[in-house]
């Protein structure tokens, strides 16, 4: 194996955010096979609001897991932002990982003894960022989201909307190429998921990132610009919603 190429969202633009080619994922339960995901084989365009939907147990989560590096293919090729996922090490997966994708997630999964700036500095001081360079960025998520004014406010002294606003903000701080979302309105009202929907929407055009969503949410998946619909690990239909 080879190390890691940093990517960054400039990098292969001509080429998909992520493409899969015969991709199947196998799982071993104490000696039980348990296939997943069954030699899958399409693209998701960058830029693009694009939604990985179908029933439970579909392999929807895989193929996020695959998509976000958490998980390898147990055969196939996949390719994230133009990079060979095989083809690192597990620290060079890692790092890239860490430097070109986000996720947010329907718990949150804000860490609770930090405040809302601390949660979106985070990541940020993970990948070593400079102290003044950090502040700035935190800040500019912050308010791009709505809540400067609530900087101080831990996890508990804020509403669903809110925490899933300060997730947003931290998934994005990095500056990623792609960002995952699993079920980010299923623990939200329906008015408060529409408002989170139409900042996602606007970050996403804003940052030119590529968002790609997990979801059973009828009001998330009528945003989409591609829906992909998974069945029994395997892809059962792609539908081009709205233009590029």
């Amino acid at each position: 194996m080879m190390a890691a190429t940093s990517r960054t969202p400039e990098d292969d633009r001509s080429g998909p955010a992520v493409r899969f080619r015969d991709v199947g994922k196998v799982y071993d339960d104490d000696g039980l096979r348990v296939t997943a995901i069954k030699s899958v084989s399409f693209d998701i365009p960058r830029r693009r609001f694009a939604m990985i939907v179908g029933p439970s147990g579909s392999g929807k989560t895989t193929l996020l897991n695959l998509i976000g590096c958490i998980d390898t293919p147990t055969s196939g090729r996949l390719e994230v932002c133009g990079q060979d996922i095989a083809a690192l090490t597990d620290q060079a997966l890692t790092d890239f990982r860490s430097q070109n994708i986000a996720f947010v997630f329907q718990n949150f999964n804000l860490l609770p003894v930090l405040t809302a700036y601390e949660n979106v500095d985070y990541p940020l001081l993970l990948l070593g960022v400079p102290a003044r360079e950090r502040r700035e960025r935190t800040m500019a998520m912050l308010e791009s989201v709505g809540l400067a004014d609530k900087r101080d406010h831990r996890p508990n002294q804020l509403s669903g909307g809110q925490k899933q606003r300060v997730a947003i903000a931290r998934a994005l701080v990095k500056r990623p190429a792609v960002v995952l979302a699993d079920e980010p309105t299923a623990n939200l009202d329906s008015r408060t998921g529409a408002e989170v929907i139409l900042l996602m929407r606007k970050i996403q055009e804003d940052t030119a990132a590529s968002f790609v969503f997990s979801t059973h949410d009828p009001q998330l998946i009528s945003h989409a610009d591609e829906t992909f619909v998974i069945r029994d690990g395997e892809l059962a239909e792609h539908r081009i919603e709205r233009a590029a």
